[in-house]
């Protein structure tokens, strides 16, 4: 066959379910990612107009909201489009772009949240060092080595999946380019792609594991040393949120695509590829703004200054109309 493509354009069949179905599931979806949209955006926003959130821990929540923006657009509107429209088909172009983002941002967000769990290390474990070694210039180069590390991590791969034939089918029975289901309609040899892909991914999910973890252990020894039972309560409170996304994150990967598939239950990825892909970024602020009092009072403040706001308008608008009918009557 050679190295080319025999389709150009694969089906994806999504959620094989009836079309009532489909239209509840395109509500809750559609639901889901503008929530997911105005929340992060809620977030990166206050961060950056906020000088009290101007610290290393929301730097870091910032970057990991523009992540939770890009990753979730990566599938989200693709699979609205085929819920209501029916459309399935997607390009060979623009199924290998899917497939590239959606890797890349996993990656990246696994090495930010690494990076945010080093964060807290410091913070708990060395607060009297933490100015000094979480100074701004060494957290800008924290993220973009994430960024980067991602780009080259991902890179590789997607350029060899690219260059098979897939001439044995071109239908995708998952709801995005997903790696797995892909390459089973190749009828090119996919074995040596397959070994890099699984040695790149427990690379990128059990290494951020295992950092994570030694961080974790060092916090909770340095917590339970506080005399104080506010102290230890405070302490605490900084870390859940990040452990239980970090913890979201990384059950759904390591089912994915650390853990073996049979050929017989790649349809079953689809369920934890969801949640991955779109419910953990509509959480993600919920879980930082429901455990974090500062960002809860802040965003407050906001709603406070923007309904006054609105009052006030309304009142202007309400004065001019009044005296525009009066001087109409005169």
């Amino acid at each position: 066959m050679g190295n080319h493509t025999s389709y150009e354009e694969f089906i994806l069949l999504g959620f094989l379910i009836g079309r009532k179905a489909e239209i509840f599931l395109a509500t809750m979806l559609m639901v889901v990612y503008t929530s997911t949209i105005f929340g992060n955006s809620a977030i990166l926003f206050i961060t950056i107009t906020d000088r009290c959130l101007h610290t290393p821990m929301y730097f870091f929540l910032a970057n990991l909201s523009v992540l939770d923006l890009f990753f979730s657009t990566v599938t989200a509107p693709s699979l609205l489009r085929n819920l209501l429209s029916g459309i399935k088909t997607i390009s060979f172009a623009s199924c290998m772009a899917q497939s590239y983002f959606y890797f890349f941002l996993a990656t990246v967000e696994y090495f930010l949240l690494t990076c945010m769990s080093y964060d807290r290390f410091v913070a708990i474990c060395n607060p009297l060092h933490y100015p000094v070694v979480m100074n701004d210039h060494f957290c800008v180069q924290m993220v973009m080595a994430c960024w980067l590390v991602g780009f080259a991590f991902v890179l590789y791969p997607t350029i060899m999946i690219t260059r098979f034939s897939y001439c044995r089918s071109n239908v995708i029975d998952h709801f995005f380019c997903d790696s797995e289901p892909l390459l089973k309609l190749s009828c090119t040899d996919t074995s040596s792609i397959q070994i890099v892909l699984f040695v790149l991914s427990s690379i990128v999910i059990l290494c951020s594991l295992n950092l994570t973890l030694v961080s974790y252990i060092y916090i909770v020894s340095a917590i339970l040393v506080i005399p104080t039972g506010s102290g230890r309560k405070k302490a605490f409170n900084t870390c859940v949120s990040h452990l239980t996304l970090f913890l979201m994150a990384s059950s759904v990967s390591i089912l994915l695509y650390v853990i073996p598939s049979k050929p017989s239950t790649l349809g079953s990825r689809k369920i934890p590829a969801f949640l991955s892909s779109i419910i953990n970024p509509f959480l993600s602020p919920f879980v930082y703004t429901l455990r974090n009092n500062l960002v809860k009072t802040i965003l407050l403040k906001l709603i406070d200054r923007a309904q006054t706001f609105t009052v006030q308008k309304a009142e202007k608008f309400f004065i001019i109309v009044v005296r525009f009918v009066g001087k109409a009557r005169i």
